[in-house]
């Protein structure tokens, strides 16, 4: 089967059997999750129903220790053999087949792998090295810097912030550009309390772990937008100490766009003035896509906002890992220090940065421009609701947010399925992320399947679709209590 253990193990083994896990390890001893309840409207009374002892395991990812590529010291003859460079070669062509198969079936995550970089290949032989701040030019020559002010002041303008007020920096990821954005705000704030919904980035909360701040978990609507009615009630509870807000435009599972105007006047009625308050956007996937999106409403520094991040390996397509985090002039002096070691500045959390993200940064933002991104956000909105209604017609519980285009359905009851497809999975939903790439074609393909796998899966009667209700509102589950 297509990504099996197995078919990896003999793909890309180097020598010999690979080792296998230790003949005690105990598979059950993983982290057991009951699996969540169906709610049952009974009148006005929720019944939990539990099918009896009923759990569902974490499925943690491979031990990668399974299939992994030992290094091997060289032969004392290799250079005159060649057998060395060959057997390389041969590992990364086969690894190279291996990724082609894996992209084929990539749904579940927001990465846009439409993309050609074919024109940049002449600049791999150089250790391009961004450190330090971005508009100080230090010891260290080989740098893209003119590159990456040139992105940051497209996001500057996108985001309607002036040149002579704004810093920012490309970041090594999206997490990055949270931990960044909420730093700055506990800089501003230091006793600040830091408030984010349920369903914000697990970055968020990993952020209030390591600056051990306090906070405040926000109640969701189902939609996954921020409940601000419970906002407000907890901001009450507080009113003595400054907020730190991180606002989603977009939710990592359901795709839900935080509505950044309420919150500020949520703020506003608990008495927080805007010295009192510090907002970051948390923008990694949509915050891209959402100003070119017809009457969504605007992210811009314009309003009363601290900081916005995005990442650069999704909806732009850049091949590693980045970010852009852009905030405030006034409020990045809370962080930046002189290091004469580089004879520069440095505001930003790490020390090296890569310096040829900038550079495909830039090179993709000067291809397509404003014009380009509005394509490809309409297509990506007109396949997602696409999906959706097929998903509907074939009487699948899904749900799509207005302004995204995550499509949240049942979770497939096959974890080989799953991870086939690269489905991201919470509780009893799974969600599709449809992005440029992603064309009507390969959702049709993976519908068909999906469909074939349910009739075996649902045909002796002993196990029904899920329940979804509690998680996308009973109008979009179609589960036998809610048809």
């Amino acid at each position: 089967m297509v990504g099996s253990v197995h078919g990896l193990n003999e793909d890309l083994r180097i020598n010999g059997a690979v080792e296998p896990l230790p003949e005690d390890f105990d598979a059950t001893s993983l982290v057991m999750d009951p699996v969540p309840p169906a709610v049952v409207d009974n009148g006005n009374e929720e019944v939990q129903v539990y099918k009896e002892k009923e759990k569902r395991l974490i499925v943690l990812g491979r031990n990668i220790h399974t299939m992994s590529l030992e290094v091997t010291e060289p032969d004392a003859d290799d250079d005159i053999t060649g057998d060395r460079e060959a057997h390389i070669a041969s590992v990364l062509a086969r690894y190279k087949r291996a990724l082609t198969e894996r992209t084929k079936h990539h749904l579940g995550y927001p990465y846009n792998l439409d993309f050609d970089y074919g024109a940049l290949s002449q600049l791999q032989h150089f250790s391009i090295n961004n450190l330090g701040d971005p508009f100080i030019e230090s010891n260290y020559g080989v740098h893209s810097r003119q590159f990456e002010v040139g992105v940051l002041d497209w996001f500057a303008r996108l985001w309607e912030l002036e040149k002579n007020e704004y810093w920012g920096y490309i970041t090594n990821c999206g997490t990055e550009g949270n931990l960044h954005g909420i730093l700055v705000g506990r800089e501003v704030f230091p006793n600040g309390i830091l408030y984010a919904s349920r369903e914000s980035h697990y970055s968020v909360f990993k952020a209030a772990r390591m600056y051990r701040m306090e906070c405040v978990k926000i109640d969701t609507l189902w939609s996954g937008e921020i409940d601000c009615d419970d906002f407000k009630a907890k901001l009450l509870r507080n009113q003595d100490k400054p907020a730190i807000v991180n606002v989603n435009i977009g939710t990592t599972v359901k795709g839900a766009v935080d509505d950044l105007d309420l919150v500020i006047k949520k703020l506003e009625e608990a008495g927080f003035s805007q010295d009192r308050f510090y907002i970051h956007c948390d923008g990694a996937l949509f915050g891209l896509m959402m100003p070119f999106v017809k009457r969504a409403p605007k992210v811009t520094f314009k309003k009363p906002i601290g900081s916005v991040s995005v990442s650069g390996h999704k909806f732009v397509g850049c091949p590693m890992p980045c970010g852009v985090q852009i905030t405030r002039l006034d409020y990045v002096n809370a962080l930046s220090r002189d290091v004469e070691y580089l004879a520069s500045r440095d505001a930003t959390i790490m020390g090296s940065r890569n310096g040829h993200a900038p550079i495909f940064l830039w090179y993709t933002l000067n291809r397509k421009g404003y014009r380009g991104f509005q394509k490809e956000v309409q297509k990506c909105l007109r396949n997602a609701h696409y999906f959706k209604d097929r998903l509907v017609e074939a009487g699948i519980g899904a749900m799509l947010n207005e302004l995204s285009s995550t499509v949240v359905f049942e979770r497939p009851h096959d974890e080989e399925f799953i991870r086939r497809w690269q489905l991201a999975c919470k509780g009893n939903i799974a969600h599709v992320v449809v992005m440029p790439n992603i064309t009507i074609e390969k959702l049709d393909d993976f519908l068909n399947e999906l469909l074939e796998k349910r009739t075996t899966w649902f045909q002796d009667g002993k196990d029904q679709p899920y329940c979804i209700s509690a998680d996308v509102g009973e109008k979009n589950c179609l589960c036998a209590l809610h048809k």
